[in-house]
């Protein structure tokens, strides 16, 4: 089935993306537990030491993000970054950080003159494209 997900929102990561240029961006869509419904923003800090080649998400404001979600009744639904000048393609280092198999995993590839936007569904060492479906 894919990645199904607003226009709306893909615009506001798309965006995320080029105001954090040359760095990565990265952050999460949120949506209702158990529906696997991306439908609330939340961009975060990037926290790597390189943040021209890589993405990290700061330790404290991860735990607040997800006891907001928490509270809120969310489950992560995408976790998504970008690539500031390379393809929208995971790295090694991109699969081996991913943690959820059940999570899309969005990348964002600022090379070129116009973004490119793909999804994966990443488990067990593999990345598997999937396709982005946008609704609304």
């Amino acid at each position: 089935m894919g990645l199904v997900i607003s226009g709306g929102l893909l615009d506001a990561i798309v965006e995320h993306a080029r105001s954090e240029h040359p760095f990565e961006a990265c952050g999460i869509v949120a949506g209702p537990a158990g529906s696997g419904r991306p439908v609330r923003h939340v961009p975060m800090a990037n926290a790597s030491g390189d943040r021209r080649r890589r993405f990290r998400f700061d330790p404290e404001e991860q735990l607040a993000v997800w006891r907001e979600m928490d509270a809120r009744g969310e489950d992560p639904v995408v976790v998504y970054h970008s690539h500031p000048r390379g393809g929208a393609y995971p790295s090694r280092e991109d699969v081996r950080a991913a943690w959820d198999p059940g999570v899309h995993y969005l990348i964002v590839s600022l090379r070129g003159g116009s973004p490119e936007v793909r999804s994966f569904r990443v488990g067990g060492g593999c990345a598997d494209e999937e396709p982005v479906t946008l609704r609304g």
